[in-house]
């Protein structure tokens, strides 16, 4: 078997594997929760490197010939070197991709303002990456982003759907629009984030505002991708199985990822020198 390989920090990733499994439900998968070490949203760019090159290079140990960087922390702080500088000496035949592109790629589809919103981990925001790749596909494009850094805590505990929470929500909101009043698009850069979609809904300034979750973006540029590649996507096997695995308690993962993924799963443990 030859899955494709999907990876996060914990369960945020779980949120675009399904959207690809939903999309592409004909291919095999392997999805795997560094949740021993997470969350990578406040750690350095070498320690997110180490981090995520170690699991890259497990996912090739099963098998996989694609990996999917599904975090945008890993995306922001990992991608680069992994595909510039480990891809050639490991494989070059092997690929890595991540979240952001896809993203910035189709964001300027959904703004008329031409003014952006980026809400992310301290790690993302600070990266820049957003800045940088939106800019690439459309220099007249601004970006305003902030950093939301008790957003993920609270989800990864369960208390996403408590009023606790919405003091945070109304407060970030506020600090984005302050920098503009002329956003009209929101961009959720952060895997977790869509299962506060409601709240942060209710709490935007206009109703009127898009409110974009990465899953079906990242979804939609993997078919497009296998597609102008048939040599990787003939070398993808093609049994329909999802499999999943962590670093950290299989039953703690099986409980958490239920409301992530949308359905009960069955994972299995991976230990990984910490």
């Amino acid at each position: 078997m030859q899955p494709i390989g999907i990876f996060d920090s914990g369960y945020g990733g779980l949120t675009v594997f399904r959207s690809i499994a939903d999309q592409l439900p004909q291919y095999d998968y392997l999805y795997l929760g560094d949740n021993a070490r997470a969350p990578y949203g406040n750690r350095s760019f070498e320690t997110v490197y180490e981090y995520t090159l170690q699991c890259v290079e497990w996912f090739f140990e099963q098998g996989c010939p694609l990996v999917i960087l599904a975090c945008n922390t890993a995306s922001a702080k990992a991608l680069r070197n992994i595909q510039q500088i480990d891809l050639p000496r490991i494989d070059s035949e092997k690929r890595v991709l991540g979240v952001i592109r896809p993203t910035a790629e189709v964001v300027g589809q959904y703004t008329h303002t031409k003014k952006v919103g980026v809400l992310g981990t301290r790690g993302t925001v600070n990266s820049g990456s957003y800045l940088k790749e939106i800019s690439n596909f459309y220099p007249d494009i601004e970006v305003f982003q902030h950093a939301c850094p008790l957003w993920v805590p609270f989800i990864e505990n369960g208390d996403y759907q408590d009023e606790g929470i919405d003091y945070y929500i109304r407060h970030d909101l506020e600090l984005l629009f302050a920098q503009s009043d002329d956003i009209d698009t929101v961009l959720l850069a952060c895997t977790h984030y869509p299962l506060l979609a409601d709240k942060i809904r209710k709490f935007l300034p206009d109703k009127d505002i898009t409110l974009l979750g990465q899953g079906n973006l990242v979804a939609e540029s993997l078919t497009a991708y296998l597609q102008r590649h048939p040599e990787m996507e003939t070398r993808v096997s093609k049994g329909g199985t999802k499999r999943f695995f962590t670093t950290d308690s299989v039953a703690d993962f099986e409980e958490n990822a239920t409301r992530f993924f949308g359905e009960a799963v069955r994972a299995s443990h991976v230990h990984l020198e910490l």
